[in-house]
């Protein structure tokens, strides 16, 4: 499970900003981000070493896509397909209004249920896989929103009804600078159920955190921002991703 805060404001001069917290088996693989991805060369993004695919990315377009399972779904299951692929699809086209008409003409039954936002400078996306049928799609009007495993700003989730407000009173960061959104992403503090920064449980917490900023001009230098830790965000400080070098020994393994 993740959970993911979006910034939509197309007036800004970084109208897309996005903070994600990864929750997994801390004995799950992975890759920091990087371009893991020989068929996909425009795509950044970290990798699953198990599945292939991949939680977040963002291409050289400053489209990016992020997955989250839905209550009840966590991990693979026989038959289904891997939903690390779905933000690779993303990554594949120039607009997030052009990988969201992609992603809606999937039959959602192929991976278990799943949430996404998709999103670059100009427009902003929910898309809900229920595991049947065709995803549904959302656009998310300006402002700020947090979606883990149900629909967006559902302050019925003890997690959601705690930090959402103070993501919205905090002030919205201007990339490099992410401190105003690094520290509340760290918080671990109680009531258990409700941390953003969960701590290891039976095997299982958060892993990794990000903050991606898109700008008007995100071909630009500088353009685009991601900030990583490589660890529980409380443990582990955020470090720059290098968005522009491209690797001549991207890894081959598919999804």
């Amino acid at each position: 499970m993740c959970t993911v805060v979006i910034s939509h404001q197309p007036d800004q001069a970084w109208p897309l900003l996005l903070a994600a917290n990864r929750d997994e088996r801390l004995d799950r693989p992975w890759e920091p981000p990087g371009r893991h991805w020989r068929e996909h060369p425009q795509v950044v993004g970290g990798r699953d070493c198990v599945a292939g695919g991949s939680w977040l990315t963002m291409n050289d377009a400053g489209v990016i896509g992020a997955i989250m399972n839905r209550v009840g779904s966590l991990g693979p299951a026989p038959g289904k397909r891997s939903r690390g692929e779905l933000p690779l699809m993303v990554g594949d086209h120039s607009s997030a209004r052009d990988a969201v008409a992609r992603i809606a003409t999937l039959d959602a039954g192929e991976w278990r249920s799943f949430n996404m936002i998709v999103g670059d400078g100009t427009d902003a996306f929910f898309i809900r896989g229920p595991g049947y049928g065709a995803p549904q799609v959302i656009a998310l009007g300006a402002g700020v929103h947090m979606v883990a495993t149900t629909d967006p700003d559902d302050m019925s989730m003890p997690r959601i009804a705690r930090h959402l407000p103070r993501f919205r009173d905090a002030a919205r960061p201007v990339p490099p600078q992410w401190s105003s959104w690094t520290t509340l992403l760290a918080d671990r503090s109680l009531p258990a159920g409700s941390e953003l920064n969960i701590p290891p449980r039976s095997g299982f917490g958060t892993c990794s955190s990000s903050a991606l900023g898109v700008s008007r001009d995100p071909g630009a230098p500088g353009g685009r921002s991601w900030f990583f830790a490589a660890g529980a965000p409380d443990r582990v400080g955020y470090a720059p991703v290098d968005l522009d070098t491209r690797r001549d020994d991207a890894d081959t393994t598919g999804t």
